[in-house]
């Protein structure tokens, strides 16, 4: 298939399932299923348009019935993931958590709203040592916003920051792109190889990875929305599969590709309840980061910040 586009590893490597120097494990945690890609050769990673690094891909279905339990089942999960991609992450560490998106446009807010509700606590270890019993990592929040906004690119921001502040690690957030509408809300992405703001919508910035900015960075993102052109050629395939008429699919693909970019441009689509949708994964995301950083003392911060 031509055009398909998607920020999601484990999509990417099914596309390309040939390639060498790419190696995927797969196993249960819990009930949620749980992709480890390791991309090793750069020739490949070029063909996925990927970089070279982990990529951890958690599956949950049962997200999109909103159960309270698969909420803090891929919270744990991703907490434990998470913990892992950081690695040996000094007790009084600083951690910079970049949640990046427009708050304006409901399905790119995610990053902005997981910020939001990070456990911010640089100011506390940083002015008020005597009100801490043990040693917490020093973590700050910053959602930068959009270039069309503040006329100020993200890695700009981003870079200004860990130039002052010197995080140990960088954490950022961001809505991601898939190549099938089921997965939105329902996976959640982690990568040691940094992000590209805007990529999703194939509006790539400066990225924000450990060789831009000098401190180990790991990016964490859910599907917001599906390209109009992906879901086109999905129909496609499947009407083609049910019919046997397997002769002028790529035809038809051609087609609806060249309808919807002529009549269309680069559509994206997104579910109606699309708000609820952020809001739960943000949540979700912001406890996942929470419970990874602060470990142990996770209720003592929450009491302290309450």
């Amino acid at each position: 298939m031509t055009g398909i586009y998607t920020d999601l590893a484990a999509e990417a490597r099914e596309l390309h399932p040939e390639l060498p120097g790419i190696y995927e494990q797969n196993e249960q945690c819990g009930k949620i299923a749980l992709s480890r890609i390791k991309v090793e050769n750069e020739d490949s990673a070029k063909k996925i348009g990927k970089l070279c690094g982990r990529y951890i891909t958690l599956d949950s279905p049962d997200l999109a019935s909103r159960e309270s339990d698969s909420f803090h089942e891929m919270a744990m999960c991703l907490a434990t993931e998470l913990k892992s991609l950081l690695g040996d992450l000094k007790e009084n560490a600083t951690v910079l958590v970049a949640g990046l998106g427009n708050r304006y446009i409901t399905p790119d807010s995610l990053g902005p709203k997981i910020a939001e509700k990070v456990f911010v606590t640089r100011h506390i270890t940083e002015y008020m040592p005597e009100a801490l019993q043990t040693p917490l990592r020093a973590v700050c929040a910053v959602a930068p916003g959009v270039l069309g906004i503040t006329g100020v690119e993200t890695y700009d921001v981003i870079s200004g920051l860990v130039e002052k502040l010197k995080p140990d690690a960088v954490i950022v957030t961001d809505a991601l792109a898939s190549r099938r509408a089921a997965r939105i809300s329902t996976t959640v992405q982690l990568t040691d190889t940094g992000i590209s703001p805007g990529s999703g919508v194939g509006n790539t910035r400066m990225g924000l990875n450990s060789q831009t900015l000098g401190v180990p960075v790991i990016a964490l993102g859910v599907p917001m929305v599906v390209f109009a052109s992906t879901i086109a050629q999905d129909t496609i395939s499947l009407i083609a599969d049910k019919t046997g008429l397997h002769n002028d699919e790529q035809k038809l693909i051609e087609l609806a590709d060249e309808v919807i970019s002529e009549h269309m441009g680069p559509m994206v689509v997104t579910p109606k309840d699309i708000d609820c949708i952020v809001e739960d994964m943000a949540k979700v995301l912001s406890e996942g980061i929470n419970r990874a950083l602060h470990g142990e003392h996770y209720d003592d911060v929450e009491d302290i910040l309450a």
